[in-house]
């Protein structure tokens, strides 16, 4: 049973105009959209997509999608337009946008098959579904993959994590370049909201500033203070999720592997996990909680959370995980 449900913005800031002080624009703020369920577990789902939130929402068919299933599980879910994307798309600088014909390359990108158009035997997409293929290609927000623009999004997300508004108890579900700022926002958060990070197919990592690593771009590294990133080490969780079809020199992969040596070299918890060679979810994609089998996708998520012990209710007595904050952090944000 649903208990509220809404949206607020976050972060951000206000401009004047260079011709007249007098006009001003709210720009550069995030857009939080929240399902609270009746009875709420104590972790909040942070949903960070990379393309839109409808990856979220549904299934590649129409079906069911994570954000629905979750919250039958009773989880707080906060759907999540970072700044300059979607439902905040409000820039506080110019930016530019021409088409860019790119259905062929996310064909590749979001591992449907080897070549454009000629889908893997054993594919998680529809292949044979013409509008699903129609909806994951339209429902594409404009994006700005720069490295000034994860900063700016990250650094939103840690004020909205450290506003209480989002819970106490927080897990990012990220995707491909969405897990590169759910990690640095977990870095750069003041508070121990942020409980976990499950990245599905993260592209991009971040680096301590110890290792001579220099570059620094959109899709990683991106290289922060080693006392930093050891806040890395402290959450409860940290699984990178790679699907099937992906060889093992990957070069996504094979950063996921580096960034969890590291993290788990300062204490950490954090482990790779593949969809097709671990859990036999064969052809499992890039979105694989989009994927037709994503009700078994949802199950390790489950199994994930319950055995951190990110599982109990706000209101069982007998609920040890070990957060005894503030349990108001479920309440409606408003």
């Amino acid at each position: 049973m649903l208990d509220s449900s809404g949206g607020f913005n976050v972060g951000g800031r206000t401009i004047s105009s260079p011709q007249d002080p007098n006009l001003t624009l709210t720009c550069d703020h995030g857009y939080v959209e929240y399902f609270l369920p009746w009875k709420p577990r104590k972790t909040s789902l942070f949903m960070w997509h990379s393309s839109s939130t409808q990856t979220f929402q549904n299934r590649y068919d129409g079906g069911e999608g994570f954000k629905d299933k979750f919250l039958r599980r009773d989880y707080p879910v906060y759907l999540w337009d970072a700044p300059r994307l979607g439902r905040a798309n409000w820039a506080c600088e110019p930016t530019y946008y021409v088409p860019d014909y790119r259905d062929q390359g996310n064909f590749l990108a979001w591992n449907f098959g080897p070549s454009p158009g000629n889908f893997w035997n054993d594919t998680q997409f529809p292949a044979e579904n013409a509008t699903a293929w129609e909806q994951i290609t339209g429902s594409r927000y404009v994006e700005y993959d720069t490295v000034a623009n994860v900063w700016l999004q990250a650094q939103a997300a840690a004020v909205a994590a450290d506003s209480y508004k989002v819970g106490d108890n927080i897990v990012y579900l990220g995707n491909s370049a969405s897990g590169l700022r759910a990690q640095l926002t977990a870095v750069l958060s003041n508070t121990t909201n942020i409980k976990g990070i499950v990245a599905y197919e993260g592209f991009g990592y971040v680096l301590p500033d110890n290792l001579n690593v220099t570059r620094s771009g959109p899709f990683g590294p991106i290289i922060v203070p080693l006392e930093q990133f050891k806040k890395l080490a402290k959450l409860s969780l940290v699984q990178y999720i790679f699907s099937d079809h992906r060889p093992e020199n990957f070069i996504f992969l094979t950063q996921a592997r580096q960034s969890a040596k590291l993290i788990n070299m300062y204490g950490g918890n954090a482990q790779i996990l593949r969809l097709g060679q671990d859990a036999g979810l064969k052809g499992s994609t890039h979105i694989a909680f989009a994927d037709m089998d994503n009700d078994k996708v949802a199950g390790l998520l489950d199994n994930l959370l319950e055995k951190n012990r990110l599982d109990g209710y706000v209101d069982d007595d007998n609920d040890d995980n070990g957060d005894d904050g503030d349990e108001g952090g479920h309440d409606s944000p408003h």
